[in-house]
């Protein structure tokens, strides 16, 4: 057992040094509405991680056969697709300059941290390939040991303790750089995480169009 806890310790910070939409979208929650907005925002990741191991864990066997099927190549379009919708709306968005007060206040607003959960968690489902990338995740427990429903839960719980606590260290980090924000980078931020979204969309929409033609 403790082999398989070290063994979660160690591949949660490793994935959490992986770099996706999500990262930069939490760095850049945190630098325009602050830590709780963006702590809000990764609890929705989190959930949105939670539903697909549970469908990856159930529906093991189909999942299996999802990853070599033609429904692949529709969940890679759909997705991609919806990354594309995503990156271009926030190229083209006008960014609003926030004083730390401001950032403040609007932290202190329950629809503000609903709104970023729920765009948090929606992000991460419109993304096929988590659950895929969570099927491996626990056929790597699995091969570690991880041979029972407890050993299950505690490898996938130990990895995504650790891997949100390391986002949280990001959260804070990023919130460093509050000082130096001004328009001009608030605009380069959001044609940053825009382009990175429609190129993760393009990699996907082309992946789905080639599998299927």
């Amino acid at each position: 057992m403790v082999e398989l806890i070290l063994k979660a310790v160690v591949t949660g910070f490793i994935l959490s040094l992986m770099i996706g939409p999500a990262f930069f979208l939490l760095l850049e929650t945190s630098i325009k509405k602050g830590v709780r907005a963006a702590l809000s925002f990764d609890l929705g990741v989190l959930v949105s991680d939670l539903i697909y191991i549970s469908i990856a864990y159930i529906f093991y066997a189909e999942v299996s056969k999802l990853m070599v099927g033609k429904h692949n190549e529709v969940l890679k379009i759909i997705g991609g697709i919806l990354f594309l919708i995503y990156g271009v709306v926030s190229i083209i968005k006008k960014p609003k300059h926030q004083s730390q007060e401001d950032i403040d206040n609007a932290s202190n607003s329950s629809k503000d941290y609903l709104l970023q959960f729920f765009k948090g968690m929606m992000l991460n489902l419109a993304n096929p390939m988590v659950i895929f990338y969570w099927f491996s995740v626990m056929a790597l427990g699995t091969k570690h040991g991880a041979n029972s429903v407890f050993d299950n839960i505690l490898f996938i719980g130990v990895l995504l303790s650790v891997f949100f606590s390391i986002d949280i260290l990001k959260i804070i980090g990023a919130k460093k750089l509050r000082p130096f924000i001004t328009d001009p980078v608030l605009r380069s931020l959001n044609l940053i995480t825009g382009s990175i979204l429609c190129l993760f969309g393009v990699v996907l929409l082309l992946q789905g169009l080639l599998d299927r033609f």
